[in-house]
């Protein structure tokens, strides 16, 4: 691997000495460093084991506690590949990158696990699995079939499946126990089964029905014991678990991302399948913690407003069922516990009601910054951005720096393009792309591998389409954003293709705003700047406008002025106060910045009379309130006072007239403003009716 000290060294600012082998020859010189209390970085991941332990072993070394050491790889993402001898600028990156402090803490998940284990399946292969776990957990089976051992040796939870949820340390199970044997009761004789002239009862110690013909030989035969009886209820019962082991064919859970502590594994799994559930059984007992991974504002929300639906776009896309509606508090519930920390709901929030917490998004800014900067300062030019997970993306990213070493037609990780591994490739969103785009960044890729729930794709993509299309019409060329789909090693030749793309065109001039910690702030910060440094392309585009996909958090609102009564129930609707009134008169005023399509608008119009136009405003005017709609107003024919609009009034009285309440006097009350139809109402009180009221 090609090093260069003095050029990473001015990249950084430090003087910096080279050591190639600090996890053998050279260990000295890390036990020197382990000493010191200044930041200590280890371009090296994969012995990050054995230099810890030579920290804890070094006599005088800093406590990990104090000063953690951070590792980053350096070698398979720039320095094996066939572009290594120009790698030094991305080398620059990554260590400045690694330096930056660990995020700030976030409020945690708890979960408690007593190791309480029921196990659904098959009798007998649930009674060979729990063999393997009975020493460290207390199990109980919920048998679906099967023929196990005669001798009772685990708690058996009778009856049929009804319902399963929650998550670790507090799984619900329900049952519905309408089968004639009890199996609490029931010693495993056999004596029933031998009985049954229908051999309606299987080793599974269930009854078919179907098949009985209520001969009830096996009742006699059990006379001793009384586990039979077919004159029970069927009754639900409940009970809680901390753990299910659900052996199954088809999971008890629907969505894609399973509850912890919730292990599926159907009889077509492999042996190190078996293997790998039996282990993380068997360690998922006691406290654990996790981030919360969101904050909720609900007062930034576009759900819902007075019961009516607009957004939905967090609880359609969550992969682990975290999210569901609340429209009578006109607002979404996340459950923290269910909550996998993947970030999508984020991604396609519009206003930035639900946001990343951990890390948050200005901490990913810094880290942006920090990159592509540092890579500019090192001379380095073109910069691309991969996006990738902590587990399977890094590996897969490795495996193409190890290939490369090895074959020399693989071009490997190009010296352009900087990796950066996040919790979840979902988690940052157009916010953050257009950000690392202002900042320099001529492309940025999400390396998608397959782990990622299927709508969680096609997510991104939709929101690459708005970010792709603001770009170019700014008059930016090329392709700029990207998701890259590569599921395992036999894709590494793809993946190889995908990373070797020409530079697009990016930004004359770096900026240098911070992210924001809300979505709609970075957003405008992005976008301004862009606007600002496009403004002398001659390829840019010549419209007020640019027209956006129907994903886009950005855009105006086009009003039938011939429905619209300027009833003004889409104001009072409107979360983002995109939508006003005029207290001097009847006006729908409009401002377009904090318009974010969430919908709520027009399925509050009772007229229907509100159409969503996805687009971004280049003008000045996105900024300012314009008229929507306007009507000459109705004056109160009593007093002459404006108290509504002519067509409002109108169409009120058209549809009124002809009930029976609304005759004669009543009518002409609802030309009257307020004071004035009470004034009436008791200058005739022998008239009064209940519709005055």
């Amino acid at each position: 691997m090609p090093l260069d000290p003095k050029a990473l060294g001015r990249a950084l600012d430090e003087d910096l000495s080279l050591h190639t082998t600090l996890c053998r020859r050279d260990a000295p010189a890390f036990q020197k460093a382990c000493r010191s209390r200044d930041d200590l970085v280890v371009a090296c991941t994969q012995e990050s084991r054995l230099f810890g332990e030579l920290s804890a072993q070094t006599e005088g070394a800093v406590d990990l506690d104090v000063r953690p050491i951070r590792f980053v790889n350096i070698r398979e993402t720039g320095g094996w590949g066939r572009e290594a001898q120009h790698a030094t600028p991305k080398m620059a990156a990554l260590l400045a990158a690694a330096r930056l402090p660990e995020p700030e803490p976030v409020p945690t998940v708890t979960y408690n696990s007593e190791g309480r284990l029921l196990i659904i399946g098959p009798l007998e292969r649930a009674e060979a699995l729990a063999a393997l776990v009975s020493d460290a957990l207390d199990v109980t089976l919920l048998p679906t079939g099967g023929s196990g051992q005669q001798t009772r040796l685990y708690p058996v939870l009778p009856g049929q499946l009804h319902r399963l949820q929650g998550w670790l340390g507090a799984f619900a199970v329900t049952v519905s126990a309408s089968n004639p044997i009890d199996l609490d009761l029931c010693t495993r004789c056999n004596a029933c089964v031998a009985a049954c002239p229908e051999g309606a009862i299987g080793l599974d110690y269930q009854v078919d029905l179907s098949r009985c013909q209520s001969h009830r030989a096996c009742v006699k035969a059990c006379e001793a014991v009384g586990a039979i009886n077919f004159q029970r209820d069927a009754q639900e019962r409940e009970e809680t678990f901390d753990l299910v082991l659900d052996l199954r064919a088809v999971p008890g859970f629907t969505q894609h991302a399973l509850p912890q502590g919730y292990v599926h594994l159907p009889a077509s799994a492999d042996a190190m399948a078996q293997v790998r559930a039996v282990t993380q059984l068997r360690d998922l007992v006691g406290e654990f913690e996790k981030p919360r991974f969101f904050t909720y504002k609900q007062k930034l929300c576009a759900h819902g407003r007075n019961q009516s639906m607009g957004c939905n776009a967090c609880v359609d896309v969550c992969s682990a069922s975290a999210i569901s509606s609340d429209l009578k508090r006109n607002q979404i519930v996340v459950n923290p516990h269910l909550c996998v920390g993947c970030g999508t709901c984020t991604t396609v929030c519009p206003t930035g009601a639900i946001s990343y917490a951990y890390p948050r998004a200005s901490e990913q800014g810094v880290k942006l910054r920090t990159l592509l900067a540092t890579y500019a300062k090192a001379g380095g030019q073109d910069a691309a951005l991969l996006l990738h997970s902590q587990e399977a993306g890094s590996a897969l990213v490795n495996d193409l720096g190890r290939l490369a070493q090895l074959d020399k037609t693989v071009r490997g990780v190009p010296a352009r393009v900087i990796p950066l591994p996040l919790w979840h490739t979902s988690s940052t969103g157009i916010d953050l792309w257009l950000t690392a785009f202002a900042y320099g960044a001529r492309q940025v890729w999400v390396l998608m591998t397959g782990e990622e729930a299927p709508q969680y794709h096609e997510a991104l993509r939709e929101q690459m389409a708005v970010a792709e299309s603001i770009v170019q019409a700014l008059g930016y060329s090329g392709r700029h954003f990207k998701l890259i789909e590569v599921r395992d090693a036999r894709d590494l030749p793809l993946l190889d293709t995908e990373l070797g793309e020409a530079p697009a065109q990016g930004v004359t001039k770096a900026a240098s705003f911070a992210a924001q910690p809300e979505k709609r702030a970075t957003l405008d910060l992005a976008l301004d700047h862009l606007l600002q440094d496009s403004a002398g392309r001659a390829s840019r585009t010549k419209d007020a406008a640019i027209a956006l996909p129907a994903a886009s958090p950005f855009g105006s609102l086009a009003i039938n002025r011939d429905a619209c009564t300027l009833c003004l129930s889409c104001v009072s609707a409107c979360p983002a106060s995109a939508l006003q009134d005029n207290a001097e008169r009847p006006q729908l005023r409009f401002i377009e910045k904090n318009c974010v399509q969430c919908g709520l608008c027009a399925t509050t119009c009772p007229e229907n009379a509100i159409t969503l136009q996805p687009r971004l405003l280049l003008s000045d005017e996105r900024r300012q309130p314009r008229v929507l709609n306007e009507a000459q107003p109705y004056q109160c024919v009593r007093c002459g006072k404006p108290f509504g609009t002519l067509k409002g009034i109108e169409v009120m009285l058209a549809k009124l007239s002809g009930h029976a309440m609304f005759q004669g006097e009543a009518l002409e009350r609802l030309k009257m403003c307020g004071d004035c139809r009470v004034v009436d109402i008791y200058s005739n009180p022998g008239e009064t009716r209940i519709s005055d009221l």
